[in-house]
């Protein structure tokens, strides 16, 4: 999962409080920060946007693949 596709996902399950979720909520998976502080120490998105849906209680068949475009077609 690359940055733009956490983005993408949060917006999709979280909508308009996704932002707030990711500046202020405290992630204890990712090391009792943010979902934004853990991003900027490094942590891979996918373990952010896991942490942050485990922290939220979504469901686990929305948690996979979230985010993702669909492959280009040739």
């Amino acid at each position: 999962m690359r940055r733009s596709e956490f983005l993408r996902a949060v917006d999709a399950e979280f909508g308009s409080r996704g932002g707030a979720l990711v500046e202020d909520l405290v992630l204890r998976a990712v090391g009792g920060r943010t979902a934004a502080q853990a991003l900027e120490a490094g942590v891979p998105p996918r373990d952010v946007w896991l942490a942050l849906c485990a922290e939220m209680d979504v469901p686990e068949s929305r948690r996979y693949g979230a985010g993702r475009l669909e492959p280009r077609r040739r």
